[in-house]
Order: structure tokens, then sequence, then C-alpha cells
């Protein structure tokens, strides 16, 4: 068979069958009277051989050394492979996310796209510093992609850094909520409570979805950060955890500063103090939590919270007793702001 034919043959042009030649990867058999090259069914077999190592990515020496050495093992190869197209699909994928960030920010010409550049370069940085700056200086010029500012979030361990980052993601245009949803269920702890912190702030009735849904959550965390959230935004359904928290110790403070936002009537007040009592009075509430159930109620108005103190200052337990006598002391005084700072302080 000829060249020309071959080439037709196997789609392999006849200037690279001369080139495998050269390689001696695959040699014509014989030669036809007149001197042209004459390829045999076996040689043909090779070339096809030669086209299907090359579709995995094997270097032209790798397939010369696959094919004529007998010893030669495919596994390591194979698996020196895997490793480098995944690299390959790891660095596209970064890539293509860049570009798909600057798309985003509809950048007007080239000293946009330049800048936006340079922001996502400053966003990756490893310079705490760095990170800070470059949220907020940005704004002014071309927008932080929404996308961008929601992975800084996520995954933003510097305290200052993440701040100013939710600042920026609480004034972007653009809607994060689908992107903090996936965060709310990440199988990273500290990723899920960086969701529920960034839906926290952002402004206006945004995310109070979310946040409700969040409430159900497995993590005591997300669900804590949830309640406080919902709690600020007079929304009762957070009441439960709230309670939990401060039964748990777990930014009982906050929970106790939250439960007096939503103590904002008399039937709302009457309601949470009903609450708060029904725990101080059940057999599994330990000594700790008691102590600062009484001190949340130290913030809430009218008279179920008030005749509770009075109650709770007979109680068995002296370090209650004491509390609520305090409590009622400065509720008498005219200063219900007080006891709490005074208590805990």
């Amino acid at each position: 068979m000829l060249i020309g034919e071959v080439a037709a043959r196997s789609g392999v042009s006849a200037r690279m069958l001369r080139h495998y030649e050269s390689l001696g990867l695959v040699r014509p058999s014989g030669r036809t009277g007149s001197g042209y090259r004459d390829y045999s069914a076996q040689d043909v077999r090779r070339i096809f051989h030669i086209e299907s190592l090359r579709s995995l990515g094997l270097s032209l020496r790798a397939i010369g050394r696959a094919l004529d050495d007998p010893a030669f093992a495919p596994s390591a190869l194979v698996a020196d492979l895997v490793r480098g197209t995944r690299d390959r699909i790891a660095a596209e994928t970064e890539l293509l996310t860049k570009l798909r960030r600057i798309e985003a920010a509809d950048p007007a010409d080239w000293e946009d796209v330049l800048q936006v550049v340079a922001l996502l370069r400053a966003l990756g940085s490893k310079s705490a510093g760095t990170r800070q700056r470059a949220v907020l200086s940005a704004g002014g010029g071309v927008p932080v992609p929404v996308e961008a500012l929601v992975e800084a979030v996520l995954s933003e361990s510097d305290p200052h850094v993440a701040g100013a980052l939710r600042w920026a993601l609480a004034r972007s245009d653009e809607e994060p909520l689908a992107l903090l949803a996936e965060g709310l269920g990440s199988p990273e702890a500290a990723v899920r409570e960086r969701a529920v912190r960034a839906l926290a702030e952002l402004p206006g009735k945004a995310g109070t979805a979310l946040l409700r849904d969040a409430l159900t959550s497995p993590d005591p965390v997300v669900r804590g950060q949830a309640a406080l959230a919902l709690g600020t935004r007079g929304a009762a359904d957070a009441l439960p955890a709230l309670i939990d928290m401060i039964v748990a110790g777990r930014n009982d403070t906050d929970a106790a500063d939250a439960l007096s936002v939503l103590a904002g009537d008399t039937a709302a007040a009457d309601r949470i103090a009903t609450v708060l009592v029904d725990r101080l009075a059940d057999d599994t509430t330990g000594a700790p939590a008691r102590g600062r159930l009484t001190q949340a109620l130290a913030d809430i108005p009218g008279p179920t919270a008030a005749r509770a103190l009075v109650e709770l200052s007979h109680d068995e337990d002296r370090a209650v007793a004491l509390t609520a006598a305090y409590l009622r002391r400065l509720r008498d005084a005219g200063r219900p702001d007080g006891p709490r700072g005074a208590v805990r302080g």
C-alpha cells in the first residue's frame, strides 16, 4: 500500500508518516520497483496503534517504548498521564473561572480588564493585608465579581479580612444568595459558619429565607448564627434556638440581646418570659444554665418576667436566688439595661 493510500485510510498525513519513519516508529516493510514506500497490513495496524496511544497524550518517544519494549509496563505511565491530565484540568478550570469573573465585571476596555486581573490576584495573595486592601479599595472603579467575593468570603480565615469581605458582599449589586446557599451545605464546618455570617450581614430582608432554613441545620454554630440574625430582625421563629444557646452557654449574651429585641410588645415579652421560666423549671437544666436563663429574664419587660424574678429570688439555688434578687433591684430602680453588664462584667 503506497503512502498516499495509507494517509487516506488512516487519517495521518504523508508528512507525519515520514516523520514517524524518521523516528523509527513505523517503517514501510518494503519498496516498490520504482522505490516508493510500500506499507503492509501490519505496518498500517502499527500506525493505528500509534494514533491510539497519541490520543491518550503519550509522547512519541513513550509510544515507541510501549510498542517495542516487551518489558514496558503501562501502569506507571498511565498513572502519570492521569496526574498530568488532572493538573491540566485544574489549570484550565482556574483559567476559565478567572475569565468568567472578568466577563462578569463587564470591562469597558483593556484597562478595566487589567484592573480586574490585579484585583483577583490580590484577593488570592498570601498576605492578609494585601487581601484586605484589595477589598477596601475595590468598588470605586471596576466592581468585584460576586463569585470572587463569595469564594473569598467562604475561604477567608483572617477575621479582619473576613469582615471587609462581608462588608463588600453586602454592598454588591449582584445576588450572592445561591452561592452562599452552597456554602451552607459545605462539608466543612468553617465554610458553613462563614456562609451564615455573610448571610446575616446582608442588608434588608435579603437572605432571611435562607437563615430560616439554617435554623434546622445539624450544625449548632450555623443554627446559632442564623438565630442571632433572625432575632435582631424580629423573627419569632428564632426563639427556640436562642433559648438553646443560652442554656448551652454559646454566645448567650448575644442570644439574650436578641431575645430583648423580640420582646417588642407585651404579648411577645410574656411569651418569651414563659419559655425562659419553663426551661428554668426543667429538671434537665443544670445550675450554670439556670443562672444564664435568670440573667436573660432581666431584659424581658412585662409582668411575667417580673413575677419570675420575684419567685427566683427565693430559689433553692443560692446563686440563682442572689442573681434574681439583684436583677429585681435593678428593675425596680428603672435600669433595665444594667443587669447583664453588671452581673457578667
